[in-house]
């Protein structure tokens, strides 16, 4: 079986995040005034096979450790289906 998934990966709290502060700091010039706690992320959309949900998350959950993030600063949430 196929399966849509996607892997939302952000950086932990307490950890620097330049580009989300970058952003923050332009948006009231921008005229978005009130905007706070901007943190930038990534998204990747992506199919699997697998035999059943299950399978998939397993292998999801293995891709993300071992290169869509860097688990010591960033975390992921996984949607599957």
């Amino acid at each position: 079986m196929r399966f849509p998934v996607l892997v939302e990966v952000r950086l932990r709290p307490g950890i620097s995040d330049p580009a989300g502060a970058t952003i923050q700091r332009a948006l009231p010039a921008l005229g978005f005034d009130g905007v706070g706690d901007v943190r930038v992320g990534k998204a990747i959309r992506f199919t699997v096979e697998a035999a059943d949900e299950d399978a998939a998350a397993k292998l999801v959950d293995e891709l993300c450790q071992r290169m869509l993030a860097n688990p010591v600063i960033e975390d992921t949430e996984v949607t599957i289906g």
